[in-house]
């Protein structure tokens, strides 16, 4: 995000009487809120507000000794943060501040505004275990504080103009603990985000989802498939940032054998079409996380019923 400017004291303003007025507290801390940085992590009450969604849950759904819900404490929102850092870090090779390196857990200024959607399981101890999580993000939310993480990315700005009137949800951060990434821990995952959007009449999910490495010649068969096969049309179809935007179609659509390039996919973007996602115009490099990151998007008229059945009841009342 490009920095910002404070003229006179880095915490205050000018009102039109020559006041000093408090800036306010996103505008402070917007420098930091993707940093990752310590004044972030350790911010007064940045991780203390987890309980945005009254009348939901906590508990979302179960499967066995699983459970999905949302996290209400300061404490669950570190355990997933904790297992962001193991997955991310530990298995992925993304490159960790100073902050994120001393705490072992990976946080930046939004995870003190979003929702956090844990799976746990019950049934490896005395103590419950976080194995898969995700960072959702509605767009009242987002309005009054940061935006979306996605806008460091993708200018999605015109596609909510043309969709005004819809209600967004921008999902990420998604990791799953490597033994748990079978069948049930995603659909119990998706139970929960569908208990959520239901709950909160969301329209239209968005977000940005990762292919390993930052070598886009090397992912140049996703990267193509993805372009020809499932890119937006131009009501849904937001571009790369100018000065990060990596061109997607890097192969002829010809030469691409779509058997071949769904098995390449990871399987969260295979997830994502499967339920009806596309995808925007330019991938983008993420060094920090060592990905290469395309935009999805996935409006709820566009989900097939069968899978609207499938994860959660009908009457899961509305906010």
């Amino acid at each position: 995000m490009a920095p910002f400017a404070v003229q006179d004291s880095p915490t205050s303003r000018l009102t039109t009487g020559g006041i000093r007025a408090p800036l306010p507290l996103s505008t402070l801390l917007q420098p930091l809120r993707k940093s990752g940085s310590a004044a972030i992590g350790f911010f007064p009450g940045a991780a203390r507000n987890p309980a945005r969604s009254p009348g939901l849950g906590p508990t979302l759904g179960r499967i066995g000794s699983l459970e999905v819900r949302l996290a209400t404490t300061a404490k669950e929102i570190r355990r997933a943060q904790r297992l962001r850092f193991e997955v991310f870090y530990g298995e992925r090779a993304a490159v960790p501040s100073a902050a994120v390196r001393l705490t072992r857990r990976d946080f930046d200024g939004f995870d003190a505004t979003c929702d956090h959607l844990l799976v746990i399981d019950h049934g490896v101890g005395a103590q419950p275990v976080v194995v898969g999580t995700y960072r959702l993000l509605r767009q009242d939310v987002a309005e009054r504080a940061f935006g979306f993480y996605t806008a460091d990315e993708y200018d999605i700005a015109p596609v909510m103009r043309t969709h005004a009137g819809l209600r967004f949800l921008e999902l990420g951060r998604s990791c799953v603990l490597k033994d748990y990434r079978n069948k049930r821990t995603v659909e119990l995952l998706w139970q929960g985000i569908w208990a959520y959007v239901l709950h909160h009449r969301i329209d239209v999910m968005l977000g940005c989802a990762s292919l390993e490495g930052t070598d886009p010649d090397r992912l140049a068969l996703p990267l193509s498939f993805l372009h020809h096969h499932a890119r937006a049309s131009e009501g849904w179809r937001a571009r790369a940032l100018s000065r990060r935007f990596v061109p997607m179609d890097r192969l002829p659509k010809e030469a691409i054998d779509p058997k071949m390039a769904l098995h390449a996919l990871p399987p969260l973007i295979k997830g994502y079409l499967r339920l009806g996602a596309t995808f925007g115009d330019g991938a983008v490099i993420d060094r920090q996380f060592n990905t290469t990151d395309v935009l999805v998007v996935l409006p709820v008229s566009a989900i097939h019923p069968r899978y609207k059945a499938h994860f959660g009841p009908a009457e899961i009342q509305a906010a």
